[in-house]
C-alpha cells in the first residue's frame, strides 16, 4: 500500500509493505514501513533495490560472524588438544580477532554506499 494522507493510515497500518510519500501527513509517515523522501514515485524502484541490498548485506554479515564464532571460539577454548595438538589462541589474539570481526562487518556494511 502506498499513501500520503490521513485517509490512508488504516490501510498503511494493515499492509504487509507500506510506503508513505515524504510530503504526506505525519500520521502516514509514522505508520508506514518505508518513507520516500519526496513526491517522486520514480524513486520507488531505487528504494526496493536498496532494501534488497540491505537484506543481502545483513545475511552476509551474519554468515561471517557465525564463521568467526564457529572457528575462533573453539580454537581459543583449546579444542585442538583433543587431537594432541598443543596450540591455542591466546585471549589477546582472540580479542584482536573479535575486533577484526566487528570491523569487517562495519566495512562490509559501508559497501552499500557504492552498490
Amino acid at each position: 500500500m502506498m499513501g500520503d494522507g490521513i485517509n490512508d493510515t488504516q490501510a498503511l497500518a494493515l499492509a504487509d509493505v507500506s510506503i508513505a510519500m515524504g510530503k504526506g501527513t505525519d500520521v502516514a509517515l509514522d505508520v508506514a514501513g518505508i518513507t520516500l523522501m519526496g513526491d517522486n514515485l520514480q524513486t520507488l524502484p531505487e528504494a526496493v533495490k536498496l532494501s534488497r541490498l540491505t537484506v543481502r548485506m545483513i545475511w552476509q554479515n551474519l554468515f561471517w560472524a557465525f564463521i568467526y564464532n564457529l572457528i575462533c571460539i573453539p580454537l581459543a577454548a583449546g579444542v585442538l588438544k583433543i587431537f594432541d595438538i598443543h596450540w591455542q589462541i591466546t585471549p589477546s589474539v582472540a580479542s584482536a580477532l573479535m575486533a577484526f570481526s566487528s570491523v569487517s562487518v562495519v566495512l562490509n556494511s559501508l559497501r552499500l554506499r557504492y552498490l
